[in-house]
């Protein structure tokens, strides 16, 4: 079974009272009071007793499933200090998660199940939310040799990537999908021809041009979306796309789809929000990999959220020191963090507007991102432990520096003004970030 390691400690007993409580998955949209005994959801309705447990007024807030981020860089092993554990998942306390999901990049790589139990005590000890490690697809993401799958699903992988690096060889993806119907795990997979992507920073296009930066083409993303569907599709496994940014890519998931193949996919907030203008700016923190794409791309991979076409949204957090950002734009490497800020920048700017519904957003952001990788999605029931957020649509807060929990600074929000913030956090039961 995929495991989540959390650390040990006293549950919550508390009445969250008078919030709208918003649960897609539920079908619930109306305001209620929950109960909360032990870490457990005990009660719903109306005017509950407190009973002796800690009353938080909800009045004027949305209660809902906490959110569940399918694609974290915590930089442990190796890069301790960007990220550690501790402070990634206090990061994500703080932007509303009670679940994330670890890429293996790190150094070593969790190629093997001893870096991989290595990681599961850490986090035993120090993992403020639940936190599920995905294993490399081949041995030091080198793309040679496949990993000892079985081994890594026995230990508690929730699933296998090379994120970070495409698996370029053909032959060899074709046999990790054959791998994973043995293993039961869904492979996840980073979209780019590397022959195509070389010399790249920024999106190919105008802006590209007019800058004299090196520009990437969104095909290098898409022939590889293909290929690995087409895989897919002969293999009968299911599949897991990865921070999608090209129309192109978003075309041939939707055929993909019709055609019954098992594919998901995600989005990270910076492409819903950002488009390659913003490198006009030359800020190191709007370099990203894949890129910041065209104003179409962004408006494709919008409907195809809406919709459900992609069923993530993925920060995609990748810490990097301040030395690291600190140099010319073409010098910089890709990346960008996002934990504490996700919710806030796609309700700015999708939800305010009016481009995509509250509820949509909360399901993308909770229930999608846990059925793509086969775990118990966060839900407001009876019975269900407590992995519950307490948002303020009507907040407003500038995103600063001194505010993060995460090591890292490199956020391309610093200085913003952002509508909707999170006001308290539960996951596995305990309450893990109020403010």
């Amino acid at each position: 079974m995929p495991k989540l390691f959390v650390k040990d400690a006293p549950k919550e007993s508390l009445v969250v009272r008078g919030a709208r409580v918003v649960d897609p998955v539920e079908g619930i949209d109306t305001q209620l009071d929950v109960k909360i005994d032990s870490g457990t959801i005990a009660e719903l309705g109306s005017s509950l007793p407190a009973n002796g447990h800690r009353v938080v007024d909800g009045a004027g807030l949305v209660l809902a499933p906490a959110f569940v981020d399918p694609h974290v860089h915590l930089r442990t092993p190796g890069r301790e200090d960007e990220e550690t554990i501790a402070s990634g998942t206090q990061a994500a306390a703080a932007g509303g998660y009670c679940a994330i999901l670890a890429m293996p990049n790190t150094e070593p790589v969790v190629d093997s199940a001893a870096v991989l139990g290595a990681l599961a005590e850490q986090a035993r000890a120090d993992a403020e939310v639940s936190v599920g490690f995905l294993a490399a697809i081949s041995k030091g993401q080198a793309g040679a040799e496949l990993t000892e799958m079985g081994e890594l699903a026995d230990e508690g992988a929730v699933g296998f990537t090379d994120d970070g690096r495409p698996v370029v060889a053909t032959a060899l993806m074709w046999r990790a999908l054959q791998y994973s119907s043995i293993t039961d795990r869904p492979l996840a997979v980073h979209c780019e021809d590397p022959t195509l992507s070389r010399g790249g920073h920024m999106h190919e296009g105008a802006v590209s041009a007019e800058l004299g930066i090196g520009g990437w083409p969104s095909i290098a993303e898409s022939v590889m979306v293909e290929r690995d569907l087409a895989l897919a599709e002969y293999e009968g496994r299911p599949l897991h796309l990865m921070h999608l940014s090209a129309h192109e890519s978003v075309d041939a998931l939707r055929r993909a789809q019709a055609e019954g193949i098992s594919a998901t996919a995600e989005v990270t907030p910076h492409h819903l929000v950002l488009t390659d203008e913003a490198v006009r700016s030359l800020d190191p923190n709007v370099k990203m990999n894949p890129p910041l794409g065209s104003d179409h791309d962004r408006q494709a991979l919008i409907e195809a959220l809406r919709v459900g076409t992609i069923s993530c949204v993925a920060t995609d957090h990748a810490p990097h020191a301040r030395h690291e950002k600190d140099v010319p734009f073409e010098a910089a490497p890709f990346g960008v963090t996002g934990l504490e800020t996700a919710f806030s920048a796609l309700y700015t700017h999708l939800v305010e507007p009016g481009v995509l519904e509250l509820p949509t957003l909360l399901e993308r952001m909770s229930a999608g991102p846990a059925r793509a990788y086969g775990l118990e999605a966060p839900r407001v029931a009876v019975g269900a432990q407590a992995n519950l957020v307490l948002l303020d649509p009507g907040a407003s807060w500038r995103v600063t520096e001194d505010a993060f929990r995460s090591r890292s600074m490199n956020s391309w929000l610093i200085g913003e003004t952002l509508q909707g913030r999170v006001c308290a956090t539960i996951a596995a039961g305990r309450l893990v970030h109020e403010g």
